[in-house]
């Protein structure tokens, strides 16, 4: 095994220059729907990654409007029967006006750096960077005989459907692993990599009723905002703590003069759980919330129609023995090290939801920071924006190192 003190020495000698890599990213607007930014940082990122022998291939996405995923690879490595992939993300949530507004850039104050993407997530491609290149000082075999495979997703935070599949081909054959590069969290000094996340999927409702005159003729009217107000209230009841299942209502808008009967009313929201089976379970509940609404006319009995539909879906990824495996071999590793560290079932959405069935995935790898798609700085200072503590780049890639080796190491030559 590479001995950790070396390891340990590259790292500390690369670590200003990986600080400087994060302040040149963080520089760049790569907000999903800007994909001239987003297109400039896979340009910054494929000349940071080029002296290592990686070369970058952008493929569009599928969905207009949005950028283009990057996949890098080492040519010379291409024969390798052992594959592993390194997942990050190009794009930030922050629109241009929006960084401008809140004077939202790169800032260092003490061991924090704040500026989009600090943590979510161009801190987690610095770590890609950073680890390899510890690799390549300190285990030239496994460095050299590993087929790697660094995936930018162009959009992430909108969850683009054709970067997942498009990654595990890239992998296959012989995909040991899908490392998302996502910050690790955090309980109180012990760090957290991400075992699973919840499933979601948004729906829309919406309600048709009567138009008539508010003061006229109100007994004809069948009032859509009222049929489609019982209807969220049902669909929220679906929220069911034990089952670690949400159901989020976030947005809701109907009607028109004050004066009238709403005709129609439309809402939209969320439903998330971990377990597949309720996951399935509340989607077939939102849905048979539709059909005749139980709000009729006081004058003819006209009944309001509630319709619900599913718009977007992404599978849960539940606790699984590929993800367990990897889990074991990176706090077998934390224990050597002396580092604090236990897995974590988390609600938010990654890369890793679309990775998982295909290839032993773990998550959180990336560095230590808080307040992600967080913009805003309060004048008392109790509100701070989205920030990465410098500090733990150090030891997260150094455990992130030593795991891989041991990992690729097992059961080979290298």
């Amino acid at each position: 095994m590479a001995p950790v003190e070396v390891l340990r020495d590259e790292i500390a000698r690369r670590l200003p220059e990986s600080v400087e890599l994060l302040r040149a990213m963080v520089g760049i607007n790569s907000w999903t729907r800007n994909p001239e930014g987003v297109a400039r940082l896979a340009a910054l990122t494929a000349e940071a990654f080029a002296p290592l022998g990686f070369v970058a291939e952008s493929v569009p996405s599928i969905v207009p409007g949005y950028g283009s995923h990057i996949y890098l690879s080492r040519p010379e490595a291409s024969g390798s029967p052992v594959s592993v992939g390194l997942v990050s993300h190009l794009d930030t949530v922050f629109p241009p006006e929006e960084e401008e507004r809140n004077g939202f850039r790169w800032l260092r104050e003490g061991d924090r750096a704040y500026g989009p993407g600090t943590e979510d997530i161009k801190g987690g491609t610095v770590m890609i960077w950073l680890v390899l290149q510890a690799l390549r000082a300190a285990a030239p075999g496994v460095f050299h005989g590993t087929r790697w495979v660094i995936g930018l997703n162009a959009a992430e935070e909108e969850l683009s459907p054709d970067f997942g599949p498009e990654l595990v081909r890239r992998l296959s054959p012989g995909a040991r692993a899908a490392l998302v590069f996502e910050a690790e969290g955090r309980r109180g000094p012990v760090g957290r990599l991400v075992r699973a996340r919840k499933g979601r999927g948004t729906f829309r409702m919406w309600a048709e009723g009567r138009s008539a005159h508010a003061g006229v003729d109100h007994a004809r009217g069948v009032n859509a905002i009222t049929q489609l107000a019982r209807r969220v209230l049902q669909a929220e009841a679906l929220t069911d703590p034990a089952r670690l299942l949400t159901v989020n209502v976030g947005r809701i808008e109907g009607g028109g003069g004050l004066n009238r009967v709403p005709q129609s009313a439309v809402a939209e929201g969320e439903f998330r759980a971990f377990d597949p089976a309720a996951y399935a379970s509340a989607r077939a509940r939102l849905l048979a919330l539709g059909g005749t609404g139980d709000l009729r006319s006081v004058a003819d009995g006209h009944p309001a129609e509630v319709h619900v539909r599913i718009e977007t879906e992404t599978s849960p990824w539940p606790v699984n023995p590929g993800t367990e495996g990897l889990l074991h071999e990176w706090i077998s590793a934390a224990s050597d090290l002396g580092i604090p560290l236990e897995g974590e079932e988390r609600g938010g959405l990654s890369d890793g939801n679309h990775l998982w069935e295909s290839v032993p995935t773990l998550d959180g790898l990336g560095p230590a920071g808080a307040n992600a798609h967080c913009s805003e700085r309060s004048p008392d200072g109790s509100k701070v924006p989205e920030y990465v503590e410098l500090s733990s780049f150090a030891p997260k890639a150094l455990l992130n190192a030593t795991a891989l080796v041991r990992l690729l190491r097992r059961g080979s030559s290298m």
